[in-house]
């Protein structure tokens, strides 16, 4: 690269980086430090304690939330992204797909709709096909919008991988299984994974579809999370947030980890 176009020479860059770490990482700083306070009041430091993690941890009403969302999550996680994977092996390897254009703005659909609009699609269905189960209506509608986002890596893995290497597999008398599962699964796993990293915690996250499809005791963790803030803003809270934290950290060091592996 030359130096007149590295961007950390222009004035002022230095200065600019610093202000936008500020600004993004002082409001995660305090939720943090207040985690930690004794005084119920949030704002007034009472000495540091560990109170409010322990009643957090010990909130049947959380930890039923908590369960709630890892479910739905793992279920949605699960189904989109198989059906993430044979879209892209459609759309990218397929020789004869007609309107393969349309078939995969179809598959993104989700993305360009606004959420409440899929949300409400939904309740809708749900609603005429008289289905009541409060788990099972939060994994299809999660199921749903999570689709696009395992498909993007997925695609993007298997456009970058040579298509001979497939072909040689086959030359060799390797079955379309066989070249699948010995070549060309190995070579896209990183997007896989990718993929399914990204609709796990795009579903652990959402509240606009869980909130509206909340029914039949399926509270999910954002759902729990914003009846608590309409309570008022307590301590717990901000132990609930530090814990998330700590625990999408721990994922995305995983997840780099086993990147790197690969």
């Amino acid at each position: 690269m030359k130096s007149g176009s590295d961007v950390r020479r222009y004035p002022g860059f230095g200065l600019f980086s610093i202000l936008f770490f500020v600004y993004l990482y002082l409001p995660i700083s305090v939720v943090i430090f207040y985690s930690f306070n004794a005084n119920r009041i949030v704002s007034n430091w009472g000495g540091f304690s560990l109170h409010w993690y322990t009643t957090a941890l010990s909130n049947s009403a959380l930890v039923s939330a908590v369960k709630t969302s890892l479910l739905i999550a793992v279920i949605a996680t699960t189904i989109s992204t198989i059906v993430a994977l044979m879209a892209a092996l459609v759309i990218v390897r397929g020789r004869d797909v007609r309107f393969r254009r349309i078939s995969e703005t179809i598959v993104n659909l989700p993305l360009l709709l606004p959420e409440i609009v899929v949300a409400v699609a939904s309740l809708i269905l749900f609603s005429q096909l008289g289905l009541v189960n409060g788990i099972m209506k939060l994994a299809i509608a999660h199921t749903t919008f999570c689709i696009p986002f395992a498909f993007l890596p997925i695609r993007a893995r298997l456009q970058g991988m040579d298509a001979n290497l497939e072909e040689a597999a086959r030359d060799l008398y390797a079955s379309a299984w066989v070249a699948f599962r010995r070549v060309t699964l190995p070579l896209i796993l990183p997007g896989v994974f990718s993929g399914a990293m990204l609709a796990f915690v795009i579903s652990m996250d959402d509240f606009i579809t869980s909130n509206l499809l909340n029914s039949g005791g399926a509270t999910t963790l954002p759902v729990y999370i914003f009846s608590l803030i309409k309570q008022g803003v307590s301590p717990q809270l901000n132990a609930i947030s530090t814990l998330i934290m700590l625990a999408s950290v721990a994922l995305a060091t995983i997840a780099f980890l086993v990147q790197r592996q690969k």
